[in-house]
């Protein structure tokens, strides 16, 4: 995952949500300009995480992200230090369906970020802007399903409270999928492998809490 290295991650963005797309976004490369209007709101019905300590709008800081290794199909890395430390797994989907569809590429991201006591959160980007409903986007593990909020082509749990129980359900699981429309009305189907995951989860764990 080569596009992942030497990127840069944009915080302190006045919205929580914004600044989870914003992270999201930064780290498949070639974004390092990247700039989400401020004025952008989170999709209807998402439920965002507690909300962290306020903080400034000034310009935002940045830091280098770096890999601290593989495990199975899933990249580890590590952004900042100090109070300001943050470290996620990352993985691509290893079939996208229907395959003769034109998009961007797509990547799923478990972020921890200690400074707002947030661990093991679940954001996307799909690569194309997706229909918030009618159907909703949503991901299968299993027999488990979780409907998402989205933001032009990110999504995150739609019930925050079900954030964890996804990451549990993915450590069970051998594989993902994630259904979304786009706003051309295509139906599309991105599938993830699973595998390695749980040992990136507790590199994590041991390198960020």
């Amino acid at each position: 995952m080569a596009e992942y290295h030497r990127i840069m991650i944009r915080t302190h963005l006045p919205l929580r949500a914004i600044a989870r797309l914003t992270l999201a976004a930064a780290l498949t490369g070639g974004l390092g300009t990247f700039a989400l209007a401020q004025q952008a709101k989170p999709a209807a019905g998402a439920k965002p995480a507690p909300a962290a300590p306020k903080q400034e709008a000034a310009a935002p800081a940045s830091a280098t992200a770096s890999p601290l290794g593989q495990s199975g199909d899933w990249g580890i890395y590590v952004a900042g230090s100090g109070p300001n430390k943050q470290c996620y797994a990352a993985a691509k989907p290893q079939d996208r369906a229907p395959g003769n569809l034109q998009r961007d590429a797509a990547y799923f991201f478990i972020s921890t970020r200690p400074a707002e006591k947030v661990a093991n959160e679940i954001s996307i980007i799909m690569g194309f802007p997706v229909k918030k409903e009618k159907p909703a986007p949503e991901i299968q593990v299993g027999s488990e399903k979780f409907p998402m909020a989205s933001l032009g082509p990110h999504l995150w749990v739609k019930e925050a409270v079900r954030n964890s129980a996804l990451v549990e359900a993915m450590r069970r699981g051998s594989k993902l999928t994630i259904k979304a429309t786009s706003m051309r009305g295509n139906l599309t189907t991105d599938t993830y492998s699973l595998s390695g995951l749980g040992g990136a989860l507790d590199r994590i764990k041991k390198e960020c809490l």
